[in-house]
């Protein structure tokens, strides 16, 4: 087996499916993410999100208030913090759960991504002269007419393919997903409503990622969106650090030494987490502290992070674990070594979390903060009470942090949930309700 920097400790809870606090050895060690990309591409994919903005505006209405930029709301949780941080400072949510279009984290970069494919086209084609173009010409028959002879293939187990599908369909591309055991059917149902193709696998997120690449390497007019590979959609996900940091200017938040951030994202095979962190590591430097959090039964961002430089991340599998989770967002068997090869040195640490935790904390969020989520998206309220533990006091004392606690941001960075049915979301709550007053037997 592949060396993984894991106590033996650590490595049995994995196995057992226990909740842990595991700190990352190699952060702040350059060597361990060689990988890394240039931060100016952040800015790069930034003006070109502003280039689309009036093309969005016009495809999708509820961007009109944002004139076609695609946003979430950065909001004050005070009961929330109450309820689950024993560590002062305030607790906030990057409300991503509600970003519009795409109603997910996802959003940002796999729009982008679809974007960038068109942008080239019409590059090509003659459409667009050049990058100062109105670019509300892709709306034209010609530019439609281009675009739909090609098909934007994905693999996904949700969320990343409402993502693709809906800014692929709209635009006038073909769309395909490939889409996972995992996948709900509301999910399916949505985009087939939007004329998008959905391929369903009896498999894994990695074996339905195989299928999509393989089937669209056979076609020269099919382009595949490559969660465990792309640096267009890790360069989309980075642009949300830069949204934030205004964000927090406009709240007269501070973030520096004396007033650390810290952030708990949710995380899949890392394609969205890792560009964020990325985002946020090449603004705020070593004021932000980025944990990564994950399933017990799913963390393979965690094993991926505790390999090293250059080696394939180890799957769950090997672990005895088998992906048994509610969180259809985050249930994935091995990371992208992509993405781990270019954070890994940024990443502060990863902490896992149950089921029944995850439900907990989405029963928290309605009933405290009137939020509603996916179970995916809940996980990220189990980061204060973690940093609390004897492995996050570690980590505070020895990055000299204990001393600021009280001048502390927590940002809780929610996934997907607004596009949630209202059935489906009273079965999540009748869920949570249930696993919150087990049985007597």
């Amino acid at each position: 087996m592949t060396h993984l920097h894991l106590t033996s400790p650590q490595a049995d809870a994995l196995r057992s499916g226990t909740p842990l606090l595991w700190l990352n050895p190699q952060y702040q060690t350059p060597a361990a993410a060689p990988a890394r990309p240039d931060t100016a591409e952040i800015y790069a994919a930034e003006a070109r999100l502003v280039r689309f903005a009036p093309v969005l505006q016009q495809l999708f209405p509820e961007l009109d208030a944002s004139n076609g930029l695609i946003e979430s709301d950065l909001l004050p949780t005070p009961a929330l913090h109450n309820a689950i941080n024993p560590l002062g400072g305030q607790t906030l949510i990057k409300a991503d759960h509600a970003l519009p279009v795409a109603g997910s984290i996802k959003a940002r970069g796999g729009i982008h991504e679809v974007l960038c494919f068109a942008e080239q086209l019409a590059l090509e084609a003659g459409i667009l002269n050049n990058i100062h173009d109105d670019y509300r010409q892709l709306l034209q028959p010609a530019a439609i007419a281009l675009f739909n002879r090609y098909e934007i293939a994905v693999g996904s187990t949700g969320n990343l393919g409402l993502s693709i599908g809906i800014i692929g369909a709209a635009l006038g591309f073909k769309a395909s997903v490939h889409m996972s055991v995992d996948a709900k059917e509301w999910k399916k149902t949505r985009l087939r409503n939007r004329g998008v193709t959905v391929v369903e696998h009896n498999a894994d997120y990695s074996a339905a990622v195989a299928a999509g690449r393989a089937q669209a390497a056979a076609d020269p007019f099919s382009y595949f969106v490559d969660d465990e590979n792309s640096p267009r959609l890790f360069m989309g996900y980075a642009v949300a650090a830069l949204r934030l940091k205004q964000q927090l200017a406009t709240q007269q938040i501070l973030v520096d030494q004396q007033h650390p951030l810290f952030v708990y994202l949710p995380a899949g095979v890392g394609g969205a987490p890792g560009g964020i962190t990325f985002g946020l590591k090449a603004l705020f430097g070593d004021s932000v502290h980025c944990f990564f959090a994950e399933p017990v039964q799913a963390p393979c961002m965690l094993l991926g992070m505790a390999g090293s430089a250059g080696n394939e991340p180890v799957p769950v599998y090997d672990f005895g674990l088998q992906i048994d989770t509610d969180a259809d967002g985050l249930a994935v068997g091995t990371a992208a070594k992509w993405v781990c090869d270019a954070v890994r040195d940024g990443l502060s640490g990863v902490f896992t979390a149950t089921d029944s935790q995850l439900y907990q904390q989405l029963l928290q969020l309605k009933q405290l903060e009137n939020l509603q989520v996916e179970p995916s998206a809940a996980i990220g309220c189990a980061g204060p009470g973690m940093l609390s533990s004897a492995e996050g006091q570690q980590y505070l004392q020895a990055h000299k942090l204990d001393q600021h606690m009280d001048q502390a941001t927590h940002l809780i960075w929610t996934t997907g949930g607004s596009f949630v049915p209202d059935s489906e979301y009273k079965g999540y709550i009748s869920k949570a309700i249930e696993k919150s007053n087990p049985k007597v037997s």
